[in-house]
């Protein structure tokens, strides 16, 4: 009895087994990952959406009580903007980390240095208008051009109420500043009369032929072609005012030097590099005794901070003045200052060579 109990039991864990067993010879085995195999990267989780964060309603009923938005108009907006992960991947990782032997490369170059050999061509009389009126060089603003946006080639993919309202909610490091420039941004579209989801800009907001953020845009752009509107995407003209607007707002001083290369003795130089990007604190002659001496004449009342830059050997020290720190306005960056000079310096040569040549 109990030999023909356990006959039936075997027969039916026999039977219950087989398709579980069939099933599995039907599958390919799974190869046994080799021991120094590096472990799949992590896709990053997905950014929440807009619509129910509690942030986002919060930031809404701001614009409503402070701006007298609507509230459902600004919901239905949310519901349609697109969170963007790699606008966070990008946020860690900006050009400006790179030491200056890899930085240099992407702003002065050759394409760069003729592209704004032409665009000075291009558009001379709103160029030379801008400097009368505004006493920023031409060449300063062709060049703070052509490193935003190469002339006007690469204004941005990014829809910028996305890129705004990404940092915005979902990078807290910064989230109170663009959380700000979101607030200028809706503000800006409803006096430009400009459908907040149709605006295209960089991976930080920033729009148009000169990249300003929202702020900067109501605060600087300029109506530089006549037409009765602010335009930084179409009119060249005003990107060409505005840049010059923004650098004279920001204190440029007219017909005043920008920057010049320095020599270095001793070891009391080292006291003098700031830690941090601030204005122009110490005077030539404060450099002087510290060991840091002017290639060019200056005033020794004159101001300056002392820049270091990574060369492929070596290093090299600049002494920035007082409208190398108003550059730094635009990108609070002392590498980013010294591309636009060098680089506007190599386009003011090779444009009165051709200049020159042409009389």
């Amino acid at each position: 009895m109990n030999h023909h109990r356990l006959l039936i039991l075997a027969l039916a864990f026999g039977v219950a087994l087989l398709p579980a067993c069939a099933a599995l010879k039907k599958q390919p085995a799974t190869p046994t990952p080799p021991t120094n195999a590096a472990p799949a990267p992590i896709a990053p989780a997905p950014l929440p959406p807009m619509t129910g964060q509690v942030s986002v309603e919060q930031f809404i009923a701001t614009m409503v009580t402070k701006h007298g938005f609507q509230r459902a108009a600004l919901v239905e907006l949310f519901a349609k903007v697109q969170p963007r992960e790699r606008i966070i991947q990008i946020m860690t990782a900006p050009a400006e980390g790179k030491p200056w032997n890899k930085y240099r490369p992407i702003f002065v170059n050759d394409a760069r240095i003729e592209g704004g050999v032409q665009f000075w061509r291009d558009n001379a009389p709103a160029l030379a208008h801008a400097e009368r009126q505004y006493g920023v060089p031409a060449e300063i603003i062709v060049a703070i051009i052509g490193v935003e946006t190469r002339y006007g080639g690469n204004m941005g993919s990014f829809p910028v109420i996305d890129a705004l309202a990404t940092l915005a909610f979902d990078y807290p490091p910064r989230a109170d500043y663009f959380r700000s420039e979101l607030e200028q941004f809706l503000l800006l579209t409803r006096e430009e009369h400009l459908d907040p989801l149709a605006p295209k800009g960089s991976y930080a907001g920033a729009m148009g032929e000169a990249q300003f953020m929202p702020s900067s845009y109501r605060q600087y752009s300029v109506d530089f072609d006549g037409d009765g509107k602010r335009d930084l995407w179409q009119s060249t003209s005003d990107a060409i005012g505005s840049v010059a607007n923004y650098l004279s707002g920001y204190g440029w001083q007219r017909e005043q030097p920008i920057a010049t290369l320095a020599r270095v003795y001793g070891n009391d130089y080292q006291a003098t590099l700031d830690q941090k990007l601030t204005k122009p604190q110490r005077t030539i002659a404060q450099f002087k005794d510290a060991g840091v001496v002017a290639e060019t004449c200056l005033e020794n009342q004159r101001l300056a901070m002392l820049v270091r830059l990574e060369l492929d050997q070596g290093q090299e020290f600049w002494l920035g003045l007082d409208n190398f720190y108003v550059i730094t306005r635009y990108n609070h960056s002392a590498r980013y200052a010294m591309a636009v000079y060098q680089l506007s310096q190599e386009i003011l040569v090779r444009h009165q060579h051709l200049t020159n040549g042409a009389k």
